[in-house]
């Protein structure tokens, strides 16, 4: 029992690093821009895709492919969201809805032309392979990776948006688009530069994800409505709240997983509705 809870315990803090770090730019985005981003899965499926074609294609290091993974789909996001979702902004949420599902149904074509229907899998180098001595056990290295990896950067963002004038700007926008602009801030400008960043730690949480749940041309919208709970549960907007709802949703997913295998994803659903009804406006959001 104490093994099983230890395994249980790790592989979802694992999971939940990989949720976290794909989830919080949309939770970011979608209550500075109030824009119901359903193609965000797309943006990393996008970077797992780069970062295979930059690992076998072109034979760059690991490391240097989730770099270009993040830089390639942060840059291509500038222009979709000057040419498409800055159209969205005042737009009904059919409208945003409609045209979110158009741009998923894009990518898993373009995924499917350019790569294929088959799922894809990357090399990891030798340091991430085998396991890790812990003192206690051992447990998988690339998993032991991400999850520091994951823990370092929501300590980096919260830092980031609760410390800085950059952030003092970015929730003064979230807060109220309407006073930020009458007061001088660029939240035009602002806008580009946190979807551009959410867009890019997407594309790095899809890279990350390839060895733990895969990389196929489905990705999207097979694990669309996972992002979305997780962006529920949190709270718009909020850093803490989405990784707190990453840990607790990864956690009861993957303890659902290993405990009632038969039952599927039913724990993490029953769980969301709770959660929600207790408090409506996520974790650690903000009624409106």
């Amino acid at each position: 029992m104490i093994e099983a809870t230890a395994s249980i315990l790790f592989d979802g803090v694992a999971y939940a690093m990989v949720l976290f770090i794909i989830s919080v730019g949309l939770s970011v985005t979608m209550g500075l821009m109030k824009v119901v981003n359903l193609a965000h899965g797309a943006f990393a499926m996008a970077g797992g895709y780069v970062l295979v074609t930059a690992t076998t294609v072109v034979g760059v290091p690991f490391f240097a492919g989730l770099a270009a993974a993040f830089a390639v789909v942060a840059a291509a996001s500038v222009v979709l969201e000057r040419l498409v979702y800055a159209r969205l902004y005042e737009a009904p949420e059919l409208d945003q809805v409609t045209a979110c599902i158009g741009l998923i149904m894009m990518a898993t074509a373009g995924a499917i032309l350019l790569y294929g229907p088959t799922p894809q899998t990357v090399a990891l180098p030798a340091g991430l392979t085998g396991r890790l001595d812990i003192g206690f056990r051992q447990v998988p290295t690339y998993r032991a990776t991400i999850i520091v990896f994951g823990i370092a950067l929501f300590l980096a963002l919260w830092f980031g948006i609760e410390r800085t004038r950059l952030g003092a700007r970015i929730r003064a926008a979230v807060d109220n688009r309407h006073m930020a602009t009458s007061l001088g801030l660029d939240v035009g400008g602002l806008f580009t530069l946190v979807f551009a960043i959410g867009s890019g730690l997407s594309a790095l949480g899809g890279g990350l994800a390839i060895e733990i749940v895969g990389l196929g041309p489905n990705f999207a919208t097979q694990y669309l409505v996972l992002f979305l709970i997780v962006v529920a549960v949190g709270g718009l907007g909020s850093v803490r709240g989405t990784f707190v709802a990453a840990l607790l949703l990864g956690v009861c997913d993957t303890a659902g997983k290993y405990l009632f295998p038969q039952g599927g994803s039913f724990f993490i659903y029953v769980l969301t509705v709770a959660l929600l009804m207790w408090r409506p406006a996520g974790l650690l959001g903000r009624a409106r």
